[in-house]
């Protein structure tokens, strides 16, 4: 009896150990959010589409711009941490990109609130040369690595 008694004490705590550990979480990407656009437009593409649909595709662009500019230091593209750089991964610097990463979403949103407000007045052509722009920027990522070395 007391042979049973122990063995059910003693997996009951084998289980409930098992069930609070921690489980190892994926290491922070330093990119994350929307980091590509669906596609490029020319201008003769643009110049056919309504206001409403160019202010989304403005939209589009400042939150993949907002989210991989910053850090092309570091990565283009999703999926490269902290760790991957070499750099250490201590509570300080995972707790600057977890700060860095807020920041950015606050900003992400802040800058839409004012979008969707103003924007709407403004000019079609001068709105069309913006995205025009932006997607050009957005291409040159494509050639950074050019740059390396």
């Amino acid at each position: 009896m007391k042979t049973k008694h122990v063995f059910f004490v003693t997996l009951f705590f084998l289980m409930t150990s098992l069930s609070y550990s921690q489980k190892k979480k994926e290491p922070q990407s330093i990119i994350s959010g929307k980091v590509s656009i669906s596609k490029y437009h020319s201008r003769s593409d643009l110049d056919q589409l309504p206001k409403g649909d160019l202010l989304n595709l403005y939209i589009e662009r400042i939150e993949v711009i907002i989210n991989i500019l910053p850090n092309i230091a570091f990565a283009t593209k999703p999926g490269v941490s902290l760790k991957s750089l070499g750099i250490p991964d201590t509570r300080g610097n995972n707790r600057a990109l977890k700060y860095n990463i807020e920041a950015t979403e606050m900003y992400f949103e802040s800058t839409i609130e004012f979008q969707k407000t103003i924007l709407p007045y403004s000019d079609t052509n001068d709105l069309i040369a913006a995205i025009l722009f932006y997607e050009d920027t957005l291409k040159s990522l494509h050639t950074y690595n050019e740059f390396k070395d």
